[in-house]
């Protein structure tokens, strides 16, 4: 029983239309689309050449009649497929043709098989070998013709060889007889051969699909690597590298037409403070956001890129003069700047634009990128917020710092690098508590040079670090030469503390001095935090665990939040000179000072207000609670061979204070008695 249902199952096997494998139905479609009329040419060829030897001895409705309806019914069929032939078809439109021809080829051979053998009783033995000539040429081509088709081919051989064997066995002819049979086994091993060819059609097919599919994947993986490599996977926006390679492109194009754009570089200001506060996860809905403000932003044509962090690059396609840029500066900062929804987190944070056009501004992609650069670091040293675009005086300040940087590069630092002090004066105490060490370059080429210049040139060049190291040997030297109660003050860049390695290498140098630890304060500005939290403050902990003091610098201009304050090792605050300058004037400015004075206290830290130039600067300073100060009301800053000097000169100055005060306290006293007698 199990073994017939098999047989069964895989008899209908073979006359199925595989409508589960769509390619497989759509190539035998293809296939058949010109084999089938090949075939209907092939049977009727035959067909006319049988008739025509039995013309003068059959009916003419059997010689001429029938064949002509034959040839009707098959050129219907071959137009079907012949129509399906030259455009695409869908497996549907393809399972139908095939299910068709199925059902039709035996139709088909049976007609075709009975008008053959009626021909028999009207010809002579010669007309009668030709109808079983006809009949085993027929079905043979047929075989082959029909070979994408199993099925079909099956039915008909099935059909034509039956009707064959039985109606020759039935003649009592052997000759007759032993053709039908050798016509059967033939057409036998033809089907065995059939089937194992579309088998192999089958598997060529499916192979076919799978690495069609494979091809696809591949494709689908590269154009996403292609995504990954390009996209930004944040924002969707371009990445900087593809932003590169626009840009390289646009500016040959560009040339080659003679047109114009601009490019553009945005920083967010204070986007920082924002992403510690609220964390990573509300600041990157905030950049998200920010990319599409700039995807539809309504304006000139703009491919935007984000760069990294949170830096935007902008390919701006127009030509816009200086008055039509800083226009859409203004639009574009606006636009950066209106509140950010941040599902539960209204936050709101700035974007300075610097802004370089080619080809006035810059003639290849580097060059244009970072004239840009400089435009931002322009608009963000002054006002933030603005746009600024790159002109003259930016391309002069370039040479000018390029001359700088090329300098320094083959400078010898030891021998043109040196030292000056300015005092850090206790005004209640009369006396220089400490000393600021203050790098001093004079270049043989190009003379002396202001600090804020090459200390940007050094931090460029990455020469900072290197700089900084010799400030400190040079610096903690010339402490051997005062007093043990005078201590140093050294600046410290983000860059001499972004690694664990630079940090033990300050910390050689202080072992190496033999000054004792507690009389080194060093100062980190509050940028230099925000670049790092966590590694500012496993730096700070590794100076206080050798005993030197830590200072934050530049108070109150920066982005540290009173959390640092909190987690940080700090000793002292130094309340940036800017609050100081308009004190006199500017009634903020004042209660600012007050309450980091009061901040300082409360958290138990030294401060230092910085700036302090006038007496009634001095005197106003005072009277808030300040105690330390330092500017060019006391001292300038000194070369270190005018320290001992100027030490040795105020510690005179304090003896014969003491001593005045002496001789007065005498003096009354010598007074109360006499008035006393």
């Amino acid at each position: 029983m199990f073994g017939a249902s098999t047989l069964s199952r895989r008899i209908k096997s073979l006359f199925a239309i595989r409508r589960d494998q769509p390619e497989l139905v759509i190539a035998q479609a293809r296939a058949l689309s010109w084999q089938v009329p090949l075939m209907y040419v092939v049977v009727l060829g035959n067909a006319y050449a049988l008739a025509a030897t039995h013309l003068h001895v059959a009916p003419l409705w059997q010689t001429i009649g029938l064949p002509i309806a034959l040839t009707l019914a098959c050129a219907v069929r071959s137009v079907g497929w012949l129509k399906i032939g030259g455009k695409d078809v869908d497996p549907d439109q393809a399972a139908r043709m095939l299910t068709s021809t199925l059902k039709t080829s035996g139709l088909l051979a049976a007609l075709f098989a009975g008008w053959s053998l009626s021909l028999y009783p009207y010809g002579n033995a010669y007309q009668q070998s030709h109808i079983a000539f006809y009949m085993a040429i027929t079905v043979i081509a047929c075989i082959f013709c029909l070979m994408h088709l199993r099925g079909a081919a099956i039915l008909v051989t099935t059909v034509v060889l039956g009707s064959m064997v039985a109606f020759f066995a039935t003649t009592g002819q052997p000759v007759f007889q032993a053709v039908a049979v050798n016509i059967l086994v033939v057409s036998a091993v033809m089907i065995v051969i059939l089937l194992t060819q579309y088998r192999e059609f089958a598997d060529l097919v499916r192979s076919r699909v799978t690495l069609t599919q494979k091809a696809e994947e591949a494709r689908r993986l590269s154009d996403e690597n292609d995504r990954l490599a390009n996209l930004d996977s944040l924002t969707d926006l371009p990445n900087r590298r593809r932003y590169f390679a626009e840009l390289d492109a646009r500016v040959e194009t560009a040339r080659a037409r003679g047109e114009g754009f601009v490019v553009a570089v945005i920083d967010l200001d204070d986007f920082k403070p924002i992403n510690d506060a609220f964390g990573h996860a509300t600041g990157d809905r905030l950049l998200i956001e920010v990319g599409r403000r700039l995807k539809a932003f309504d304006g000139p044509p703009i491919l935007a890129a984000r760069l990294g962090g949170d830096e935007f690059g902008l390919i701006i396609d127009a030509s816009l003069d200086t008055d039509a840029l800083r226009a859409l500066g203004r639009e574009l900062c606006a636009a950066l700047n209106a509140t950010y929804d941040l599902r539960g987190v209204r936050a709101q944070v700035g974007a300075s634009i610097g802004f370089c056009p080619f080809p006035c501004g810059g003639d290849s992609s580097e060059q244009l990128f970072e004239r840009a650069d400089y435009a931002l670091y322009h608009a963000k040293q002054s006002i933030k917020g603005t746009a600024v675009v790159f002109d003259e005086r930016h391309e002069a300040a370039i040479h000018d710092m390029a001359v700088v940087e090329h300098s320094l590069r083959h400078a010898n630092l030891d021998k043109e690098m040196s030292v000056h002090f300015q005092p850090l004066v206790d005004i209640v105490a009369h006396r220089t508590v400490a000393l600021e060490a203050l790098a001093r370059w004079t270049s043989p080429q190009i003379g002396l040079i202001r600090p804020d210049v090459f200390i940007r040139a050094a931090e460029r060049s990455g020469q900072i670090v290197e700089i900084t190291r010799l400030l400190v040997a040079k610096a903690l030297r010339e402490m051997r030469a005062w007093p043990m109660d005078v201590r140093v003050s050294i600046n410290l860049s983000a860059r001499d503390i972004a690694s664990m390695e630079n940090v033990e290498r300050l910390l050689d140098i202080v072992r190496e001095s033999c000054i004792a630890p507690h009389r080194i304060d060093f100062e980190i500005t509050e940028t230099a935090i925000v670049c790092d939290f966590d590694q500012a403050r496993d730096a700070l902990a590794a100076f206080h665990a050798l005993g030197v003091r830590t200072a934050l610098d530049d108070f109150g201009t920066g982005h540290s939040s009173l959390s640092h304050l909190r987690l940080l090792p700090l000793d002292k605050l130094k309340i940036d000179a800017s609050f100081v300058s308009d004190i006199e004037h500017n009634q903020v400015s004042e209660d600012i000072v007050r309450t980091v004075l009061q901040l300082g206290r409360n958290l138990r830290m030294e401060c230092v207000v910085e700036g302090v130039e006038t007496e009634v600067q001095r005197d106003r300073v005072a009277a808030l609670g300040a105690t330390v100060m330092q500017g060019y009301h006391f001292a300038r800053p000194m070369p270190a061979e005018a320290v001992s000097g100027y030490l040795s000169g105020e510690a005179v100055t304090a003896a014969r204070r003491r001593r005045d005060r002496g001789a007065g306290a005498a003096e009354w006293g010598g007074d109360f008695c006499r008035e006393a007698g």
